[in-house]
């Protein structure tokens, strides 16, 4: 257990007068135990759970497929194993909150990651306990960094930079989506990552479609490519996306591209401790309309053991909380990414990078390419 952590949240558990608190989403049981539970993230029913106890007396709860390698990383905290397609998983749990003597105790839950009916099923079992929401908390919790994590996502940036670079490097009008898929992917693995998310190869006409992967399509000159991967490590990740133009760049792109990495600069400028989501958002809106570019709803976003964390630098910065503001803080790490979807011009660019916002200011993580001018994609 990442003792630190769990002490974080023994003091925000205190301040909302819970008696205990349940992790059972996949991040936040990497968050608090420095593991991520294999399947956890793929099969929702295997459920793997931290409960912590405001007087220190924790236990584990997970699945019989995984026991042994949650036992591995448990640091003698006892388990309780349910056993899959035999157990309820909600009554075996409530059992083990029973004999921890929680049964009529205020207890905090992710409400919103367990499936509604778990949640009826475990409330039924323990009619007298009071589940109250705890996902914001945790959240909140996930924002700040330690330098051990601000490190890692560093690394992670520059791995998925450089095999973005790399598959640019390796490939020529002619070639396919597919190849350049092949590359950066190998590249991932060989660089350090453990595994990728979200791999988006799109060339031409595609290069204005937000988050589609690798086709047939074959490459031809004055196509833009947007490249975007996210490289996982210890359950944390960090996303990179670069655009690139084969051979000579489309009217406009070079235009257009300037004014991104105009609006990259910016927000490096004015991000730091205090500074407004809602008007780092406003001003990216401003330099886009210089040239009649539509945004979408937000420039950036935090970013850590999950795709997309709090908070969001744009019109909903807070998740599931539309219109409030939300303050930068120091040791936020975020991704920010100056983009635009529907040029007019047939095409799609988008210059997405990895900061960690320090005490005076902002540095850039995804430090591996310079995206002041385009890419350029042949010989």
């Amino acid at each position: 257990m990442r003792t630190e952590i769990a002490q974080n949240l023994r003091n925000a558990m205190a301040a909302d007068s819970l008696d205990a608190v349940i992790t059972s989403s996949p991040e936040n049981f990497a968050y608090v135990m420095g593991l991520v539970v294999p399947t956890q993230p793929m099969i929702r029913h295997r459920h793997a759970m931290v409960i912590l106890t405001a007087e220190g007396n924790d236990f584990l709860f997970g699945v019989d497929m995984e026991a042994s390698t949650i036992e591995k990383s448990a640091g003698g905290l006892p388990l309780t194993v349910w056993r899959e397609f035999h157990d309820d998983a909600m009554k075996v749990l409530a059992d083990a909150l029973t004999r921890a003597g929680l049964a009529k105790s205020r207890i905090g839950m992710e409400m919103d990651y367990l499936p509604a009916g778990d949640y009826q099923r475990l409330a039924s079992y323990l009619p007298d306990a009071t589940f109250v929401h705890f996902e914001q908390q945790l959240n909140r919790a996930r924002q700040i960094k330690t330098p051990e994590e601000v490190a890692l996502i560093h690394r992670l940036s520059r791995i998925a930079d450089q095999a973005i670079a790399d598959s640019f490097s390796a490939v020529r009008a002619g070639d396919t989506e597919l190849d350049i898929a092949a590359v950066l992917t190998r590249r991932i693995y060989e660089l350090g990552a453990e595994n990728f998310k979200l791999l988006i190869v799109a060339t031409g006409e595609r290069s204005q479609l937000p988050n589609v992967g690798p086709t047939s399509r074959q490459l031809q000159p004055r196509d833009v490519c947007r490249v975007e991967i996210f490289s996982l490590l210890n359950g944390y990740q960090a996303g990179v996306c670069r655009t690139a133009y084969v051979e000579e760049p489309p009217a406009m792109a070079t235009e257009i591209w300037d004014l991104m990495v105009e609006c990259k600069y910016a927000i490096l400028e004015q991000i730091k401790p205090g500074a407004s989501c809602l008007a780092i958002y406003d001003d990216f809106i401003q330099r886009l309309a210089k040239m009649n570019l539509p945004p979408i709803s937000f420039v950036g976003h935090g970013i850590g053991l999950h795709l997309h964390e709090d908070p969001y630098i744009g019109a909903t910065p807070i998740l599931g909380r539309p219109g409030k503001d939300a303050p930068v803080e120091e040791n936020m790490v975020l991704g920010f990414e100056p983009l635009c979807y529907r040029t007019g011009y047939g095409f799609g660019v988008q210059n997405k990078d990895v900061l960690h916002v320090t005490a005076g200011g902002s540095v850039l993580l995804s430090d591996f390419t310079d995206t002041d001018k385009l890419i350029r994609i042949g010989s």
